[in-house]
């Protein structure tokens, strides 16, 4: 209870915070406007424009342009940042983009139309401009595109000492970094030591002696959902990203990956939703309905299979009017068991402990668990039947009915993502429409066909 009110507490101071800067917007009173914004982090101020309308947005980017950094920009949603972008001076996008690392100005970028990519790539100083557009040359959502550049190298024959004087007399060193990559003089890389290492070690110790173990490199033709995956499974804090010839072209760091994950999950969620990968709370009404408009479309000719094979049973139903109230019973039982084997399939599938090594085990298993919930059900809905409507037969039919539509839903959550993840295609995508399919003609099949032959 105390909890929900500190939640209800934090959701009501959060709405006078919003007010109060809307009404700086609208009074135009910039020194209000950053009293109120700028004890904000960066990331809370880019959630306050996502989830305020389009046009206090632009009013709000106009009004404190020249506050807004590249961190703010970097943080925003990838469905507004254009238009942020759009708002703010080209100077200001420009000061912006100096301040950020490679990485994120490639994540920026790539998002962008040609002209405003371009605009931006104007603005960097020669150097980061050539970095930028080596990594955009790099195939979409492969390592190039997630490394940085800035990396901390050294020779693998240096001592500690050497590479801590290296670093306190260094100009330019990356914002944030874990290691200090050793490469040979024809700069593969060789391993790695992490900074509590260097800084706890006598300066004569070689780097060569303190390497970590954990130490990978990653192609930089890698995609980037491989590239998460290494760093999950393995507790990866930071990789080298290496070219087709071996040698050293970046570095990419946990924050990267852990967002990889985060975004490959959110997509996850949205596409088993069916309502597109790329929707967000600041879509406006046209474009969230052109994203879902599809798969309900989809939806309808599957629900229309359904209606076909009701209609095969009309004699049934039109003898035994009960049936009609009855069927959706058994049918949206099983779609809800097949949603959850499926999401537990999907959810493997993506971390990849879900494999063929293990597949028999998992379907075996699924069998099993849905011939279990479909006896558990079948009890209790035929004693409840039995009770209301005073047939035992009916109490057979619906009991039958539910243990084979569990059954179908448990093999089905399990087995349509395996045949999709096998042909290529993304379980998360189609798998929802075709389970729901599946347990609704066949949930209305096996009760309405067990019907004809057991109760008329």
């Amino acid at each position: 209870m105390a909890e929900d009110l500190a939640v209800m507490d934090e959701d009501e101071v959060h709405a006078d915070r919003v007010a109060a800067i809307l009404d700086a917007v609208e009074a135009g009173d910039v020194a209000r406007l950053t009293h109120l914004l700028e004890p904000l982090h960066a990331a809370d101020i880019a959630d306050l424009l996502e989830q305020i309308g389009s046009g206090d947005r632009k009013a709000l980017v106009a009004l404190w342009a020249a506050e807004i950094d590249g961190e703010l920009l970097s943080e925003l949603d990838e469905s507004i940042r254009e238009e942020v972008i759009e708002a703010l001076p080209r100077e200001v996008v420009a000061v912006a983009m100096r301040e950020l690392d490679s990485d994120d100005v490639v994540d920026i970028l790539e998002d962008l139309d040609a002209p405003q990519q371009g605009i931006i790539l104007e603005a960097l100083e020669d150097a980061d401009r050539v970095a930028v557009e080596q990594a955009l040359a790099f195939p979409e959502e492969s390592a190039g595109r997630l490394m940085q550049r800035e990396v901390v190298v050294s020779p693998e024959h240096w001592t500690v000492g050497e590479a801590i004087d290296y670093l306190r007399g260094a100009e330019h060193l990356p914002d944030q970094f874990y290691h200090v990559i050793l490469t040979d003089p024809r700069m593969k890389p060789t391993g790695y030591v992490t900074l509590g290492r260097l800084l706890s070690s006598r300066r004569e110790v070689r780097l060569k002696d303190i390497l970590e173990d954990s130490f990978r490199t990653v192609p930089a033709t890698e995609s980037e959902a491989d590239v998460a995956y290494m760093f999950n499974q393995y507790h990866l804090i930071s990789a080298p990203v290496v070219d087709g010839s071996g040698r050293l072209v970046g570095v990419i760091t946990i924050d990267d990956a852990m967002n990889v994950l985060d975004e490959e999950h959110e997509q996850d969620m949205l596409r088993l939703a069916g309502v597109g990968d790329e929707s967000s709370l600041s879509d406006g009404a046209f474009a969230t309905a052109r994203q879902r408009l599809p798969w309900l479309v989809v939806n309808l000719f599957t629900a229309s299979i359904s209606a076909f094979v009701i209609s095969m049973f009309e004699s049934t139903i039109a003898a035994l009017v009960t049936l009609a109230a009855l069927m959706p019973i058994v049918a949206s039982t099983g779609g809800i068991a097949g949603t959850q084997s499926l999401a537990v399939a999907v959810r493997a599938l993506a971390t990849r402990s879900l494999t063929s090594a293990n597949a028999r085990r998992v379907v075996l298993r699924e069998l099993l668990g849905g011939l279990l919930n479909g006896c558990g059900l079948a009890v209790i809905l035929g004693v409840a039947s039995f009770a209301v409507f005073g047939d035992w037969k009916l109490g057979v039919v619906l009991g039958v009915a539910m243990i084979t539509n569990q059954v179908v839903a448990g093999l089905g959550g399990v087995l349509v993502p395996l045949t999709l993840h096998r042909f290529k295609l993304d379980p998360a995508l189609a798998s929802g429409t075709f389970v729901t399919t599946l347990t609704d003609v066949l949930g209305y099949l096996a009760f309405l066909g067990l019907a004809s032959w057991f109760l008329l």
